[in-house]
Formats: structure tokens, sequence, C-alpha cells
């Protein structure tokens, strides 16, 4: 579709974003920023990767860092299996590939964390090969487009879109066009309230014709979210608090909590003592009410109770460790835990303030 493109790419270049990974023309960048933007909006991702890019410039640096200044730096995007990856695939570049990122899509693609579409972005991005990329943006633009009827996020929807998208790339310019549907999509093709009247290709787009652009592109019923009831013994004893690290392979994995449990809803205290027995190991008296935690992440919603607690015996797991409270933000940790953490420190503070 050669007149899509010459409608498009002109307004790209005019139109594009400014941001900061198009500052930086090598592949690490390009890649550091498209593992980023899975499930992140761009708006939260520029000062994260503007820090990523200051403390690790290059693949080799960060093949050298240690996996908890990793996650450190990565708290607050969430998804932490994405830090762990980019970590491990810089230890591979380095030791295979020389610090430098394969160009072609069959050498990225088997580099742990980098799928079908990342592989196709670096490449056509950082490369100037001509693959063709789809992202969340780029699917919603042709499901307009194409009035494209089918469930996105099926095999069938996947065919569908992977054709539609080698099939109208323009050879010799794949990095500007992937890049101008990436902008399309998020700033004109928007999924709610497009602004069909300022699109440059609204002449090509069968869903504005016949005016139901809103329901394209289709998605899945959304399923009644659980939620769980959590709770959390923040043990204090001569000054400094209990943090245990979480599994490898668990949620948040390697990342530093406090010891807790899923409890009755009705009465969060009640069963505390025995979760942190069974999971930890540790003995236990709950004592009062520290905060109340509420936080959803992708599949399940929780509320965590924490709870100010004294520990009944003095041996602790090998994966624990006594930290002082000043000292906490050093342990990359999830929302809900780096909450608790800050009202910890804050109380501490204050209380300090008050002995002066």
């Amino acid at each position: 579709m050669p007149q899509l493109h010459q409608s498009l790419l002109p307004w790209y270049h005019q139109n594009k974003r400014a941001l900061p990974w198009r500052d930086h023309p090598d592949s690490y960048a390009v890649w550091v920023s498209e593992i980023m933007l899975q499930q992140t909006r761009v708006n939260t991702v520029i000062a994260y990767f503007e820090r990523w890019m200051a403390k690790f410039p290059t693949i080799e640096k960060l093949a050298s860092a240690d996996e908890q200044d990793v996650l450190n730096l990565w708290e607050g995007l969430g998804y932490y299996s994405r830090a762990r990856n980019l970590h491990k695939a810089a230890k591979i570049v380095t030791q295979k590939y020389e610090g430098k990122l394969p160009e072609n899509v069959q050498e990225l693609i088997k580099l742990p964390g980098i799928g079908r579409y990342t592989s196709a972005a670096i490449a056509s991005l950082a490369f100037g090969q001509d693959t063709a990329a789809l992202d969340g943006n780029i699917r919603r633009v042709y499901a307009r487009i194409f009035d494209i009827d089918v469930v996105l996020g099926t095999s069938q929807a996947e065919k569908i879109f992977w054709a539609i998208a080698d099939d109208i790339l323009p050879k010799g310019k794949a990095g500007d066009y992937n890049q101008a549907l990436m902008d399309l999509g998020a700033t004109i093709c928007r999924p709610r309230k497009p602004s069909c009247e300022k699109c440059p290709i609204n002449g090509f787009c069968e869903s504005y014709k016949i005016g139901n652009q809103a329901m394209r592109p289709v998605r899945k019923r959304k399923k009644k979210v659980p939620h769980h009831v959590y709770s959390a013994a923040v043990i204090v004893q001569d000054e400094k608090v209990l943090l245990a690290q979480r599994p490898a392979d668990a949620l948040l994995g390697r990342m530093w909590e406090f010891p807790n449990g899923r409890v009755d809803g009705d009465n969060p205290v009640s069963g505390l003592a025995d979760v942190i027995w069974t999971g930890y190991q540790v003995q236990i008296h709950a004592g009062e009410s520290l905060c109340i935690i509420a936080h959803a992440y992708t599949h399940f919603k929780i509320t965590e109770h924490a709870y100010a607690c004294t520990m009944l015996e003095s041996s602790t797991q090998e994966n624990m460790r006594w930290v002082n409270v000043e000292d906490l933000n050093d342990y990359p940790m999830g929302k809900v835990d780096r909450e608790i953490a800050r009202r910890l420190q804050a109380s501490a503070l204050s209380y300090r303030k008050n002995e002066v």
C-alpha cells in the first residue's frame, strides 16, 4: 500500500515523539527501551530509561553488575523478570558476541526476554533491517484500518496481524514505518476516543468509513479479578528489621519482603503467627497494626495488613537478613513492601525527632 506509506511517513517525520532512546542511535538503547515499554506507559518509562543508561551505559556495564543493583534500579516498573532477563542476556552478549547485539532476528530471539516483536523492533530500528514489528499500538491501528473482526490475542488474530504487517512493510523504510505506526497508535489512534479526523491515513481506514472504530480491536471479555488478603510481620529487633528474599522462580523473584502470608480476610491478624511459621519457620507474636496497603497485580488484587511483631526465637533462615531501617532503600522490593518500608522509615524518623 504505497499510498498509505506516502501519507504516514511524512506525518511521522513532522510529528514524531521526542523520546530519549531515539537520541541514542545504538542498539543497546533500543533494546533497553523496548523491554521497558512492555506493559508500561511511555511517560513512566522515560525517567527509568534515563537512570538506567546513566548507571549501565553499555552492555558490558550491565553484564558486570550485581543482580540486586539491577533489580533496585528497576524497582517500581514491575514485571521484574524483564530486568533479570536483560541482565542474563547482557552476560550472554558479552561472552558470545563480544558485547554487541546480533543484528538478525534469528539470533536476537535466542536471547532471554526477547520475543518476536522485540527482535523485530531491534532489527528494524537499530539495524535498518526490513522486519515488521507488532506491538499493542500497531495491532490497534491495523485492526481499525482493515476492520478486523477477530478477538485480539487469539492465534487467529496473530496470524492475520503478522500477515498484514509483513505484506505492507515498505522495503528500506521499516524502522521509520514501525515507529510511525507506534506513534500513530499512541497519539491519534488511541484505545478510547481516537482522533480520527486528525489521522493522516483515515482515508484508508475501513472502520472509520463505517463508523465502528470504537468497536475495534475486538477484545476478550475481562474475567473477574480475584482478591486476596495477606498479613505481613514487621519484626524489629535491636533497631533492625527482618527481611526475607523471595525465591528466584516466584513472583517478584529475588526481591526482598517482610515475612507475610495469605490469611482470613475477616480477621487478618489471627492467622499471622501460623503463616509466618509455615512459610519462614520463624515464631512471632503479632502486635499492633501498622498500616494496610492495597495493590493490584495483573491477574489479582491484594490487601496486605502489616503488624508490628516480636520474635519469640532468634534463629532465621539463609534467605533472611536483619537490616537497619535506614538501609531499607538498598534492598529491591515490590510496591507493597516498599510502601511498608517507607512508613516504617517515616515512623522511625519521627521517633528520633521527638527524642531530640
